[in-house]
């Protein structure tokens, strides 16, 4: 759960294959909602139909573009029936009413076409903007979550949240919506002429329709699941990719590949069962529909074909007959329509649901409606009997005092595991504390916005953090409007001008993500300039130089020692000879401060510390 951790360790990676879609499950507890499971079809269009709305115009273009379309498209068969009855027999035609029913059925014909171009266009645009705002809003959310939030989930499962999940719910409902209003005009337009024309006709077509519609029903019901642990296998799978890829040197350097390997394969093996098993059953639905539609075309044949002879049940003329073969076709094809899009339609859902369950999740608590900006911090740091836990039930800080007064130096030091580095996210908010008080400048730090408490602090950690951008892009992160002169001076001072200027492109050198082919001595002298550049009024080091060889330490402590000047510091160090100056060090065991002083009292005591220290040193 510690944030300087990296997300994608080989036991972060073991672990995370197994996540779900609920997001109670993934590390929060009952804290953070989120089952994606407990979203009906209803809640899902509807909250859909927010995001719609603010495009009510292409929406609206869509669906008028789609009616005058099918109006248009079914008026073509009355025409063509009555061509056909102009045609008795060889050499008697009547051209002079047949000509301009051509005419006019081309017209029809053209403007159908046209209006069906103009409903793509909108459709396609109402999807695109529809799934820009979707995007836009569950990044938002992301940037708004508590840190505990995002340690406690696959990386690349809230990815392929944002990225993939959005492009289904585009790609699926918005388009599989218009055809189902399109379906609906037809089969309202269609039922309207054919009982213009004939009723008896018509309820021979109505009769033997709902076939169709009860097997596309039943074997939706089927696949729903399906497609639903489709989703969510896919989810697992791109975090399990992600982790691989981004510790792609851990794993080669413990010969995980064979292990992270057969994970891939499992999860693989586990989304080809259940993609199977979802398009098996969705492909069931257009074969099956077509065949019963087939039947309704051929019930209509030979009922109409018996009406053209005998008049019973009615009387048709041939061109009659044509025009309800036509319609019975029109009628049964909405139906058949809806099953051929069914599979997009139900994996939207499913990556809605998937996506509503993150923005559902619970956010990181806002600032207090009062809180104020820290300006000119001093930099007196306060903790007053402080707790704190990851897990509820596993106790981790407990009574913490600390008061630290501007421009001293305080040194954290104790094993691995006993809480220092999450004193680092405590005074930055990362993590509220459960008991007491921590205080800056004589206000709780609760007081202040969390945007200016953070720009009071400086932070160095072991865990360097490159983006893909120019030397000078990485070293102003914190600086944006630096001057190019500030940059250098700031690498300088950290000692990494040397090798910058030794780059092809100097500072203006695009790097890598994460440092690219940089060592991790330059790594972190990079990160140490950007926090000399913003020049803060707090410094928090947590094993700040431990990458870096002795000659170069023995500089950039130098640089650290000019930096530290007049500003109240807190360095987390395992390297004791590191923190031989420290005005105070605090001695952590067991999430408590044990021992408290300068390094000669704390030897002169001869407790743990001297303890710690003797190991280190001895001969």
């Amino acid at each position: 759960m510690n944030p300087y951790t990296s997300s994608g360790s080989v036991a972060t990676m073991t672990a995370n294959v197994s996540g779900s879609d609920n997001l109670n499950d993934l590390g929060d507890g009952p804290r953070q909602p989120g089952d994606s499971e407990r979203y009906p079809v209803s809640t899902v269009t509807r909250r859909l139909m927010g995001y719609v709305r603010p495009h009510r115009i292409s929406f609206t273009a869509s669906f008028v573009s789609a009616a005058i379309s099918v109006i248009l498209q079914l008026y073509t068969p009355i025409l063509i029936g009555e061509g056909i009855d102009l045609i008795v027999a060889a050499g008697q035609v009547d051209f002079d009413a047949l000509l301009p029913l051509v005419t006019k059925l081309a017209l029809v014909v053209v403007g159908a076409a046209a209006f069906q171009w103009l409903q793509g266009y909108c459709v396609n645009r109402l999807s695109y903007e529809t799934v820009r705002d979707m995007r836009v809003e569950a990044s938002d959310k992301l940037s708004r979550m508590p840190l505990s939030f995002i340690d406690g989930h696959a990386h690349g499962d809230l990815m392929s949240r944002v990225v993939n999940d959005v492009d289904q719910v585009g790609d699926g409902l918005l388009q599989g919506f218009t055809q189902l209003f399109t379906g609906v005009i037809t089969i309202v337009g269609t039922l309207a002429f054919m009982l213009s024309i004939n009723l008896t006709m018509t309820l021979v077509v109505v009769l033997v329709t709902p076939l169709s519609i009860f097997a596309a029903g039943a074997i939706a019901k089927l696949s729903n699941k399906s497609f639903t642990a489709q989703q969510r296998i896919q989810g697992q799978l791109g975090g399990h990719i992600e982790e691989y890829v981004g510790e792609q040197k851990l794993v080669d350097a413990f010969a995980y590949g064979p292990n992270a390997q057969q994970r891939f394969d499992a999860l693989n093996a586990e989304l080809y069962t259940a993609g199977e098993r979802a398009q098996f059953m969705g492909s069931l639905s257009n074969p099956g529909t077509r065949f019963i539609n087939n039947i309704i075309y051929a019930v209509v044949a030979v009922i109409g074909c018996v009406g053209v002879i005998t008049g019973v049940p009615a009387a048709l003329t041939v061109g009659g007959v044509q025009i309800f073969l036509s319609y019975a076709n029109q009628y049964t094809k909405p139906f058949n329509e809806v099953t051929n899009v069914i599979t997009q339609i139900q994996t939207a859902y499913a990556s809605a649901r998937r996506m509503f369950a993150l923005l559902d999740a619970r956010e990181q608590e806002p600032d207090a409606v009062d809180a104020i900006e820290l300006a000119a911090p001093k930099g007196e740091v306060s903790f007053e009997h402080v707790d704190f836990s990851y897990v509820p039930d596993r106790k981790l800080l407990q009574d913490i005092c600390i008061d630290a007064k501007p421009g001293m130096r305080y040194a954290l030091v104790g094993p691995t595991g006993c809480g220092k580095t999450t004193l680092i996210n405590l005074l930055l908010r990362f993590y509220d504390i459960d008991a007491g008080r921590i205080a800056v400048d004589g206000r709780s730090s609760r007081d202040y916005t969390r945007a200016s408490l953070r720009r009071a602090f400086g932070m160095v950690l072991q865990d360097t953090w490159l983006f893909e951008g120019t030397v000078a892009e990485n070293i102003a992160y914190g600086c944006p409007d630096a001057t190019r002169e500030q940059v250098v001076e700031a690498a300088k001072r950290a000692h990494a001008h040397k090798f910058i200027v030794q780059l092809p492109g100097g500072y203006d050198t695009v790097i890598g993500e994460d440092g690219g082919t940089f060592s991790q001595g330059q790594k972190q002298l990079l990160c140490i300039a950007r926090v000399m550049l913003t020049d803060p009024a707090i410094l928090l080091l947590d094993e700040a130089t431990s990458s870096i060889d002795t000659r170069t330490e023995l500089q950039v402590q130098a640089a650290f020692d000019e930096l530290m000047a007049g500003r109240t510091s807190f360095v987390v160090a395992h390297r004791l000879s590191t923190i031989r100056n420290a005005d105070c060090i605090l001695v952590m065991r067991d999430g408590q401060i044990i021992e408290r002083g300068t390094h000669d009292e704390l030897l002169a005591a001869g407790g743990f510390y001297a303890e710690l220290y003797r190991s280190q040193f001895a001969q």
